[in-house]
């Protein structure tokens, strides 16, 4: 905190207009104030339209004086237009006070208008939408930090071969020197770890040292690899192992394997003797009755 106070107060106004360097006082100072709220959280308000929209707030003025750009992914889709007209450039909070508004109108055209609106809050409880991962995706520059809002959740970003990632600081992977950074590929937090040089990270659970911790270049290359042909696998699953869990997709996937042994092993089927009749023939034994008799070379094996 005290590193951030000196380089806040170490900043100089580039403008030398009166007015600009009274204006950059005053936001120096507003962050100043806000450097407090730092250790426990900011308040920040999001607006739909765009991936560094914010609503200007004393909080904001950290990040604008530091350089360090301010990220979301939570917009509307643009191909949505009732929700586009519904949203409109409001803010979170805004937009929050608006469904309210609307719920208790009389006009069926502001219902309609609040009602989508509230669908939108619902179905983007993630606050991550597509449109707004493919906004964030371009909108980051390479090998650039930054901060990533989402969820009242602050996380250091940066952006490597096109790709974005997230440093990981959950407690629960303190000791594990592999798991560097997450993954920020899709909306539903299906995310993979990766180590400081991107490289995916397998090591879960083993310490320094362990196999898999710092292999070689040609066994990181064969890790990527089958990772790989792990997600081919998973895209070709069958549309009936959507939506299942992790153990009863094991134990479908065991259940397969299972058939799969069984059908390689062998099966001893005796001939029937044709009679003078022809196939299909009765031989007068009862239903079901088969009749034991030595095997002949005849006989066929069904492997």
């Amino acid at each position: 905190m005290a590193h951030l106070g000196n380089c806040l107060l170490s900043i100089k106004p580039q403008e030398k207009s009166e007015g600009l360097q009274l204006n950059f006082q005053q936001n120096v100072d507003d962050a100043i104030t806000v450097l407090p709220k730092l250790a426990t959280g900011l308040d920040v308000n999001v607006r739909f339209t765009g991936v560094s929209d914010f609503e200007y707030t004393p909080e904001c003025s950290v990040f604008d004086l530091l350089g360090i750009p301010l990220y979301h992914g939570w917009l509307v889709d643009p191909q949505s237009p009732e929700a586009v007209r519904a949203v409109g450039k409001l803010s979170y909070n805004q937009l929050v006070e608006k469904i309210i508004t609307c719920k208790h109108s009389s006009d069926t055209n502001l219902v309609t208008e609040g009602l989508i609106a509230e669908q939108f809050l619902e179905t983007t409880a993630a606050q991550l939408t597509y449109h707004g991962l493919c906004e964030l995706t371009a909108a980051a520059k390479e090998d650039e930090l930054s901060v990533f809002f989402r969820n009242n959740h602050f996380s250091t970003m940066t952006k490597h071969k096109s790709h974005l990632y997230l440093l990981v600081t959950d407690q629960g992977f303190l000791h594990e020197e592999q798991v560097v950074w997450e993954s920020l590929h899709n909306v539903d937090g299906d995310s993979c770890f990766c180590d400081s040089d991107f490289h995916l990270s397998h090591s879960l659970g083993k310490g320094p040292g362990a196999e898999g911790g710092s292999g070689s270049p040609e066994k990181q290359l064969q890790v990527d690899q089958d990772y790989l042909v792990a997600l081919s696998l998973q895209q070709q699953q069958p549309q009936g192992a959507l939506g299942l869990t992790d153990l009863e997709l094991a134990q479908q996937l065991q259940q397969e394997e299972y058939q799969q042994q069984q059908a390689v092993q062998p099966v001893w089927t005796w001939t029937r003797a044709l009679s003078p009749q022809g196939r299909g023939a009765t031989s007068g034994r009862p239903a079901g009755e088969r009749r034991q008799r030595p095997k002949h070379e005849s006989d066929c094996i069904l492997l």
